[in-house]
């Protein structure tokens, strides 16, 4: 029995193979795109994988000008910074600044009025947004599912079609990380809330991305969580990362800088 020729489809973002051709139900074609797949891992996991740890190119975060509103309010007006691979650059300022809506922003929810965020050396084909974890005020996790439970939805949202090992490895190497194994099988719903914020953070870990936004990580974190954290952070910047927090202590982060939002210089 002779078949019609089989045209596949690379679909970079979930790593998968779809077929273009009639009949793809047939054992042969299923086992083409089986096999396709199989041959397309090493796309996967260097799409996974942090652009910066395998580029010579330098990343780079560059804010120009940057003018952001919030209905009638202009929170930020021309505002211009740059951030290199392995720096956090740390946000403060007072209540209603702008940090939150300039990391919304960066992540991709608001849209600026003016200027531009570019990420050179990063994925010319993504937005910045798509290159970023961002950890909001919320943790995004469901109560009803168990912390490993809430890692494995993460890790395989964020990553796409990945194969189930790579995955469950990432799950444990968060767990152990954020220092949640052993409640890796109590729902959510029953941790304190200094452990709902870890395991919310912990996505960072289940899926590599360049840029981290995290805005005030710290709620809700003990002293020794606050150190737990600054830990992965600066794992993440020795790796050639860069990350943008919002906060109003001090993470204890070696190679950081501050940024002051909503000061206005005195007129003369």
């Amino acid at each position: 029995m002779q078949l019609p020729i089989l045209s596949l489809r690379y679909d970079r973002r979930q790593h998968h193979f779809f077929a273009l051709a009639p009949n793809v139900l047939h054992p042969l074609y299923r086992a083409a795109i089986g096999l396709a797949t199989q041959l397309a891992q090493p796309l996967k996991h260097a799409s996974s994988t942090p652009r910066n740890q395998y580029s010579d190119q330098t990343l780079l975060l560059k804010s120009e000008k940057l003018a952001i509103r919030r209905g009638a309010r202009l929170i930020i007006d021309g505002l211009s910074f740059e951030t290199a691979a392995g720096e956090a650059l740390l946000l403060t300022g007072p209540n209603g600044a702008g940090k939150t809506t300039l990391l919304r922003s960066i992540a991709g929810f608001l849209t600026p009025e003016d200027g531009q965020i570019s990420l050179r050396g990063g994925d010319d084909e993504l937005e910045v947004g798509e290159q970023s974890h961002y950890v909001g005020h919320a943790n995004g996790i469901k109560s009803n599912l168990t912390v490993a439970e809430n890692l494995e939805f993460w890790c395989a949202y964020l990553n796409g079609n990945s194969d189930r090992t790579v995955r469950r490895d990432r799950v444990e190497r968060a767990l152990e990380l954020m220092q949640l194994s052993s409640l890796e099988d109590i729902p959510a719903a029953y941790l304190s809330a200094g452990q709902k914020r870890r395991l919310g953070l912990g996505r960072l870990l289940v899926a590599d991305r360049p840029l981290w936004l995290l805005d005030e990580p710290t709620v809700s974190l003990d002293a020794a969580s606050v150190k737990l954290l600054a830990s992965i952070v600066e794992q993440h910047l020795e790796g050639g990362g860069l990350a943008l927090a919002a906060t109003h202590i001090p993470l204890g982060l070696e190679h950081a800088r501050e940024l002051r939002l909503g000061v206005k210089r005195q007129a003369a």
